[in-house]
């Protein structure tokens, strides 16, 4: 290995300097409180942890239910990575009976003295093979200790069918993720943002791990003011610099329960984050030029002009989407003569085309789509920002306005939305189930 060139006294002298301006530049001090539960309303969920399950009985526990019937056991590290807690998990799944989840949320190892956790089962089918399968959801409420205090931090788990094929390789896994947050605003050269603080990676502990370059610690910063935190334009991770408004911060000095941290003034520069197009109720509709599935060229939204479109953002892989297909294809047969259409733009991988073509065919969704193959880097699905799907727009064609986004065109919202945006009458409504 060569030797490093060595520094003049001069080149010395201005990294003293700097180093010394980055120590002494103003930092603001954000204190957010604590959502328990909830962060999967506002932000859909943080990345999937898994928890190997085990006949096995683990040493520490030292009360369990007699009642218990199948039990497999698991176990989370949780909290402050000098003294982290450990919590229990026992998943007792009877042959007959629906499966319970107990949870030793106190980390006493006694689970006689803790609250009921949630746990709901959901059916689910096997396209290829028609069979039901039974999946389960649920949370649960950890006390974590930081020092002197203890907080509860909500924990979202959830369990597929372990007869399930599709799912053959965790058949002995529980997943859980984050539903806790830190909230509040932050203001930075006079600005202020809506802010959300995320531990990503469910570790119970805010303070970035040193030398890691997937942080888990993410500051999240309504940067467009649309009420909503944009997971790719509008997240932040600690330890990589961000550019608002012409200037480069760094977040620093985290409190490991993430009540307390520093945004300072950065020494480096990076390119500026430019906040991203409003696309609420009421704004404009990006517009773009595509081809379908069928060779035709389509330009969106001004070939709807006279009709409501729905800009579908979808993929066949999304269990969410194909949920909530049926009700789309209802909406569709009853309202497309009445002026309603629908584009669909579809998430779905590489070498897809025939899968999508034939998916369509049989869930008789006879509306264009757009298909590129490109999977999350769909390039519309990359122009409107979209970080989870479904997800559709409702646009007046004439006008090029979005009517209504989102969460209000899921399930029974569809419908209302479609008759006001067509002006229909409510008596005209009937279930679309």
């Amino acid at each position: 290995m060569k030797n490093a060139r060595p520094r003049s006294p001069l080149c010395i002298l201005i990294l003293t300097v700097l180093a010394c301006l980055a120590a002494n530049a103003p930092a603001n001090d954000v204190r957010l409180k604590l959502l328990s539960a909830g962060a999967e309303e506002i932000m859909g969920g943080f990345a999937s942890q898994q928890v190997v399950l085990s006949t096995n009985r683990p040493a520490g526990i030292k009360q369990a239910p007699a009642s218990l019937v199948a039990p497999l056991y698991g176990e989370i590290t949780f909290g402050p990575r000098e003294t982290p807690g450990t919590f229990f998990i026992i998943v007792d799944e009877p042959a007959d009976l629906p499966a319970r989840l107990l949870v030793d949320a106190n980390g006493n190892g006694d689970f006689s003295d803790d609250a009921a956790a949630e746990w709901a089962a959901e059916e689910t089918i096997n396209a290829q093979n028609g069979r039901h399968y039974t999946n389960y959801e649920g949370a649960a409420t950890f006390k974590v200790t930081y020092g002197s205090e203890s907080v509860n931090l909500g924990v979202a788990l959830y369990r597929f069918d372990k007869t399930d094929p599709r799912r053959a390789a965790f058949k002995d896994s529980l997943f859980y993720y984050a539903d806790y947050v830190r909230t509040g605003a932050v203001t930075l050269d006079g600005k202020t943002f809506a802010a959300l603080l995320g531990d990503t990676l469910t570790t119970g502990d805010f303070r970035p791990a040193a030398g890691t370059n997937k942080p888990s610690t993410v500051l999240f910063l309504d940067v467009n003011g649309d009420g909503k935190f944009a997971r790719r334009a509008e997240a932040f991770p600690a330890g990589t610099p961000f550019n608002l408004g012409g200037v480069t911060y760094e977040l620093a000095n985290f409190s490991a329960s993430g009540d307390f941290f520093q945004i300072v003034k950065s020494t480096r520069t990076v390119a500026e984050t430019k906040p991203l197009p409003n696309l609420t109720a009421g704004h404009p509709a990006l517009p773009f030029e595509a081809t379908t599935t069928d060779g035709n060229a389509v330009k969106f939204p001004g070939a709807y002009k006279g009709t409501v479109v729905l800009l579908d953002f979808w993929a066949t892989w999304c269990g969410p989407c194909v949920a909530e297909l049926p009700n789309v294809v209802a909406a569709y047969e009853k309202y497309h003569d009445k002026g309603f259409d629908i584009l669909g733009v579809s998430f779905d991988r590489t070498n897809a085309a025939a899968k999508l073509a034939g998916f369509t065919r049989d869930h008789h969704a006879p509306w264009p789509q757009i298909y590129e193959g490109k999977y999350w880097q769909t390039t519309i699905g990359q122009l409107y920002s979209i970080d989870s799907i479904p997800h559709a727009f409702l646009v007046d064609g004439s006008t090029g306005q979005i009517l209504a986004e989102g969460e209000d065109l899921r399930g029974e919202k569809l419908e209302p939305a479609i008759i006001k945006a067509l002006g229909a009458k409510p008596a005209a409504t009937a279930s679309l189930r």
